[in-house]
């Protein structure tokens, strides 16, 4: 896991890239979320998909609803990067479209919408 931190607009943002599974469960997130702030302290963070188990993606697990709103309820804003378009579900796509409506997860294509989104939110 790369963890590095930019600063735009005065908005310090932690950005993680990785090739192995660092969130595969609920508790996984916390960790991951708590060590990401307390290396960057940053609660903004914008991390590859490739970060997420591929269950994250299927809403029928419950895994990114719950992991997400663990994010929000610690008041971390995430941007999820990558590209998402082998996913075919409808319900992800919905997903992912009402997260993108709002001010705390999105899911982008790039590092550097990512980076844009977090900073504005």
């Amino acid at each position: 896991m790369n963890v590095r931190k930019v600063a735009v607009n005065g908005i310090e943002i932690a950005i993680v890239n990785s090739d192995e599974v660092c969130i595969s469960d609920v508790q996984s997130a916390l960790d991951f979320m708590m060590t990401v702030n307390y290396e960057t302290g940053s609660h903004r963070i914008a991390v590859a998909k490739e970060a997420f188990v591929e269950d994250f993606f299927d809403l029928r697990t419950r895994i990114a609803g719950e992991i997400l709103q663990k994010a929000v309820t610690y008041q971390f804003k995430l941007a999820i990067f990558g590209d998402f378009s082998g996913y075919t579900s409808k319900a992800l796509a919905d997903f992912m479209y009402e997260s993108n409506q709002g001010r705390d997860i999105f899911f982008v294509p790039s590092e550097e919408i990512a980076i844009e989104k977090l900073s504005r939110a």
